[in-house]
């Protein structure tokens, strides 16, 4: 079934970091609007004529709720019209156009195996909507590692809720590339090599980022010995 375009009003703008943008819209359908924790939704922005220059898809970072709010996180591209749009043009108020929500880069259906998931950046969006899915509704699980890498301090999204996350058998390493932190400076790829050399198939690997870094990191858990249906993707850009 196709998916209608509905209107949703900008109802909170913040600063999740210098180059990204949180944004908070209410879909205005007196429907429910219900996702899937993972999914993603595409705005129609006014800034081009084409669908292609128009059009953005961006994962959703919260769950459904009965006052139809999603919540997005933009990262800033310099030279991006989205970007410019999202960073120097968006007031709260604004009317965005969206349809969805679509995507499959969700939770399993059996929660059988231990989650490790593997992000940069922006990267993390998917994941927080899936570890709030997990926590709230009481789902039972094996075992969650959340692996987020940035470039630094400022740039570490949604720090105090994972940092806070009353979950049990769940774990949280950050990595920076340009600071130290908790005594490491690196990338994600060391943890998680560090972590599960050891082959296990027990394990699935979920890995959402920009796609050089997941690349490499599906490249370098093949190497190690990994099974390909041992690992889901979602790249961005």
């Amino acid at each position: 079934m196709r998916k209608k375009w509905k209107n949703a009003r900008v109802i909170r703008l913040l600063d999740l970091s210098s180059s990204v943008k949180g944004l908070d819209i209410q879909v205005e359908d007196e429907e429910l609007f219900e996702f899937i924790p993972g999914q993603f939704v595409t705005l129609d922005l006014p800034i081009g004529q084409k669908r292609l220059d128009r059009w953005r898809s961006y994962s959703i970072a919260n769950t459904s709720n009965k006052e139809n709010i999603i919540q997005l996180a933009i990262s800033y591209i310099e030279g991006g019209r989205a970007s410019e749009y999202f960073f120097n043009t968006l007031r709260e108020g604004d009317i965005l156009i969206l349809k969805g929500p679509e995507g499959v880069f969700c939770l399993p259906k059996t929660m059988d195996k231990k989650l490790v998931m593997i992000c940069t950046g922006s990267g993390v969006v998917p994941f927080k909507s899936m570890i709030s899915h997990i926590s709230d509704h009481g789902i039972q699980h094996n075992g969650i590692h959340l692996i987020f890498g940035t470039r630094n301090k400022e740039g570490i999204l949604y720090k105090s809720f994972f940092e806070d996350m009353k979950l049990k058998d769940f774990e949280y390493s950050v990595a920076l590339s340009r600071e130290m932190y908790n005594d490491y400076q690196g990338y994600v790829h060391e943890i998680y090599e560090s972590r599960y050399g050891e082959i296990s198939d027990n394990l699935l690997f979920y890995l959402c980022g920009w796609q050089h870094v997941i690349d490499e990191a599906e490249e370098r858990l093949l190497s190690l010995g990994y099974k390909k249906e041992q690992i889901l993707l979602e790249l961005y850009g």
